[in-house]
């Protein structure tokens, strides 16, 4: 094979159907400026839109064209045309949606939660369970699955360019804008940001075996946490570890130089890759970066490029594989059921943390 014959397949499946009626959930920064940009440049159909704020929606809607603005996500869901809805609010408010969503199964054929699922693993068995009974397809915006270097390393690993894996890293240091509703729960940062590391080593190489977390309290943050600063290791079957460390607020304050970057690495028995994720220098557009070395290619780097970010870009993906799941009556590539050992990884990371030992991921999923 030659280099320029590799395929990296970062493009996400689309439907053949673009016009599903999309009703929209939530009217925030990933909403307004990831989903409903994203959904635009691949033409996709927003029909309409609420939020806990009429003006904020208002505002929004009339951004983004969008027709139909309700008071209440209970009058939207009622709309008789809305096919699709993609729900964008916190995680301790999606359990209550989906309990009456799902009663709306003759009108409306999948919904696209935000992750993380829900706030533990059994709230999120309990929405996946109300989706299957009802017939409504089950999306999870996991969309760190379809930021381009993790998309182009998937494949390279599918294609045998870096033979049997032996060890992957993520290091993150970064400083997110906490949304407020964070600050009211003890778990933040494996919950909230962790979670996209965490399902992508799934993703990547599988559900692991054992799972083993430490964290610390950053004292550099004013609100009460359990994880701030945050390091967990997955031990697979085969010898195998993925381990990532989490540093989300990893500046000093006034007076100091600011150093963010997202890093990842995955060493393997014929070759190596590495990267960094373009997301803590937004809004500035900034591509995520691969390389990778192989036995195949002796003695060189090979470098893809592409212009695509994973904020907003990734966020097609995540919609439609979702719309591809109800058009063609399967399951999506990131369905609720799939999420599910991703919500239980992050419960044996919790569980690892207050026990002070390694858990096997068998203790959590029965």
């Amino acid at each position: 094979m030659e280099i320029s014959e590799i395929d990296f397949s970062i493009e996400p499946v689309m439907p053949e159907r673009r016009d599903f009626q999309i009703g929209c959930i939530g009217a925030g920064f990933i909403m307004a400026d990831c989903h409903l940009v994203a959904y635009k440049d691949a033409g996709f159909n927003p029909q309409a839109i609420t939020s806990l704020s009429l003006d904020e929606s208002k505002t929004v809607a009339a951004r983004h064209h969008i027709p139909k603005v309700y008071k209440s996500w209970q009058e939207l869901i009622n709309d008789q045309e809305i096919e699709i809805v993609d729900i964008a609010i916190p995680p301790d408010a999606q359990l209550s949606v989906i309990r009456e969503l799902a009663k709306q199964k003759d009108h409306i054929k999948g919904v696209l939660c935000q992750k993380p699922l829900a706030m533990n693993y059994q709230e999120a068995n309990m929405i996946v369970e109300l989706c299957e009974e009802s017939g409504i397809k089950l999306g999870v915006n996991s969309n760190m699955r379809y930021d381009q270097s993790i998309r182009a390393l998937k494949s390279i690993l599918n294609q045998g360019f870096l033979g049997e894996p032996v060890l992957a890293t993520i290091e993150m240091r970064a400083i997110p804008h906490w949304q407020e509703f964070l600050k009211k729960y003890d778990r933040i940062e494996i919950l909230n940001m962790g979670i996209h590391h965490i399902d992508s080593f799934r993703y990547l190489f599988g559900n692991p075996e054992m799972i083993t977390a430490l964290t610390r309290k950053d004292p550099r943050t004013s609100f009460n946490h359990i994880d701030g600063i945050s390091q967990y290791t997955f031990q697979y079957a085969n010898g195998f570890m993925a381990t990532s460390l989490d540093d989300v607020w990893a500046w000093p304050g006034e007076g100091a130089k600011k150093d963010i970057y997202i890093k990842w690495r995955v060493e393997g028995m014929d070759g190596m890759a590495q990267g960094t994720i373009g997301w803590p220098k937004y809004p500035v557009p900034t591509p995520s970066t691969l390389e990778f070395t192989s036995r195949q290619f002796p003695d060189q780097w090979i470098r893809p490029r592409w212009d695509k970010v994973w904020f907003p870009d990734a966020f097609q993906g995540t919609m439609a594989q979702l719309l591809v799941a109800v058009e063609s009556n399967s399951e999506p590539e990131i369905s609720g059921r799939d999420n599910l050992a991703t919500m239980a990884i992050i419960d044996a990371c919790y569980k690892s943390i207050k026990e002070q030992k390694t858990i096997y991921l068998s203790e959590i999923i029965n």
